[in-house]
């Protein structure tokens, strides 16, 4: 018991710090090739603090334990939009400015109806997952493309002038990269040993371990950047990290775990988590895109609201363990 949650506290501490790693090693040496800011915010920036979840749940399928890595998943949409951009929009209320995340926020909320759709039979087989990820890779062709057609979009000036600050030689920056690639994967692997012992000693399904410990854990490095980037007024970037990471967690994440590892899921996965889950997409889309004002504005109010959605989602969850 004591040597799994010292694993699960080990592991997260290492996720989060390696992650940070891989992130800015990612951007500098994108940078150093020529890779145009608006890319590097959506890419570099929003995915790849997704990478811990991506590491995690493929980990976690590769050893048969495909509740965590679909909870997850699932978990962390959940504690992005309920959790990272509550606590956010409190801090500095979110403005969304850029053409591209304006576009990015219906395309999530249908991403997020077809992969319940996908799931409503309570069975994510391999063709399901193959077709997240042809979605997940069409997205990303489009996006990227319309991104950079917009040579003024605001969110490609705030990542240029924040990667502007950061100059790391390219050694440097390779180093990063690699040495965070591989932290992400040791720490990943602590992570799931300690998150599976845990489930066993307390009869708890591993869905419920990967919705809370593992899926808040993972979503660590998105709460730091968004953070960050609403204290320095950079909006687009907060709310980019968290639409990326979302787009990438909902098509990617749990595409490459369902094609390793197609499992049939639990009644509850679909009418408890993903009913949340659209929820709260739904209602990010309708505050965010603003039909009745221009910009967009998440205000301190709606963060509350979105904070107080996820208590009551983390009480639900607890309440049926």
């Amino acid at each position: 018991m004591i040597t799994a949650v010292f694993a699960i506290l080990i592991g997260l501490a290492l996720l989060v710090w390696s992650a940070g790693r891989f992130v800015e090693g990612s951007a500098s040496v994108a940078r150093h090739f020529g890779m145009p800011p608006l890319l590097i915010g959506m890419v570099i920036v929003g995915f790849g603090t997704s990478a811990p979840e991506m590491v995690v749940s493929t980990l976690a399928a590769f050893e048969g334990n495909p509740g965590i890595a679909l909870g997850n998943a699932y978990g962390s949409n959940i504690a992005n939009i309920g959790l990272i951009l509550g606590v956010t929009a409190l801090i500095s209320p979110i403005r969304v400015h850029s053409t591209v995340l304006r576009k990015e926020l219906p395309i999530l909320t249908l991403v997020t109806l077809l992969s319940i759709g996908l799931i409503a039979n309570l069975d994510l087989s391999r063709p399901d997952a193959v077709l997240l990820l042809l979605v997940f890779g069409g997205l990303m062709i489009w996006t990227i493309s319309q991104g950079l057609k917009q040579k003024t979009d605001s969110l490609a000036k705030e990542v240029e002038l924040e990667t502007a600050k950061k100059t790391t030689p390219l050694k440097r920056a390779v180093f990063r990269l690699v040495t965070g690639l591989l932290l992400l994967i040791a720490s990943s692997r602590i992570l799931v040993w300690g998150a599976v012992d845990i489930a066993q000693i307390f009869g708890v399904s591993d869905m419920i371990i990967g919705l809370t410990i593992v899926a808040v854990g993972t979503s660590l490095p998105e709460l730091a950047a968004s953070v960050i980037a609403a204290r320095k007024g950079e909006h687009d970037i907060a709310l980019g990290n968290i639409l990326g990471s979302n787009l990438f967690n909902t098509l990617a994440v749990v595409g490459i775990a369902g094609t390793i590892c197609p499992f049939a899921m639990e009644p509850a996965t679909l009418s408890r988590d993903m009913i949340v889950m659209g929820a709260l997409t739904i209602s990010l889309f309708l505050i965010g895109y603003g039909f009745r004002k221009r910009p967009g504005r998440i205000n301190r109010c709606e963060g509350v609201a979105l904070l107080l959605v996820y208590a009551g989602y983390t009480a639900w969850l607890i309440s049926t363990v």
